[in-house]
């Protein structure tokens, strides 16, 4: 394999039929922060033939360090396929091929965060990534039934789904807003979502009352 020298991030990509048991307790014991996909079993090649089932490890050092240490975590993994990662965010993406749609795609939910990964800790959300994450929060919160900032919150922590609570506790008023007017609907008996102030998000009296 070509040299790459020292990078902080690497791609570590292992196979079922060769990962040790418990591997994913090896690398949780390392103390780096990783993030391994979902098993991708439904990739092809250009040709159209399956290709092995796998997984994509990203895994990050707290500074650089060298294709030897590198090499010796993928050998403790079963496999020798490793690569220098030049961008954090663009794997994390193709974890799940988010955005290569002719590609198989994986559920981000299926992601697994070690050691406290946190894709925000390096980069920043674009404010289409944000926008997108925030109706994705807007969705489970219809889908869960909830009516408090907290249960949303907790919900998210349970779920190992640091990306959407860091943007959940970076907007309160937008999701407690949204959340206390759910309430006030569940309260009334109606299906008319009342009007909040823009700025407290307090939900305002209606004239009649």
């Amino acid at each position: 394999m070509k040299k790459s020298g020292k990078k902080r991030a690497w791609e570590i990509i292992p196979y079922p039929e060769s990962v040790p048991p418990e591997w994913v307790k090896v690398l949780q014991k390392t103390g780096l922060t990783c993030a391994i996909s979902p098993l991708h079993d439904r990739d092809v090649n250009p040709g159209g033939e399956p290709k092995k089932p796998h997984w994509h490890v990203l895994a990050v050092w707290a500074g650089p360090t060298t294709e030897n240490v590198v090499k010796s975590l993928a050998q403790s993994l079963g496999t020798d396929v490793y690569r220098a990662v030049e961008s954090v965010k663009g794997l994390y993406l193709y974890l799940t091929h988010k955005h290569n749609p002719e590609k198989a795609q994986y559920a981000e939910e299926d992601i697994q965060h070690l050691n406290g990964f946190n894709l925000l800790d390096y980069c920043d959300l674009s404010a289409n990534e944000i926008t997108e994450a925030k109706r994705k929060l807007q969705r489970i919160i219809r889908d869960m039934g909830m009516i408090e900032y907290s249960d949303l919150l907790e919900f998210l922590e349970d779920s190992n789904m640091p990306l959407e609570w860091e943007v959940a506790t970076k907007h309160p008023m937008f999701f407690s807003s949204y959340l206390r007017s759910r309430r006030h609907r569940a309260a009334h008996g109606t299906g008319v979502i009342p009007l909040t102030d823009p700025t407290t998000g307090e939900v305002l009296a209606d004239d009649d009352e």
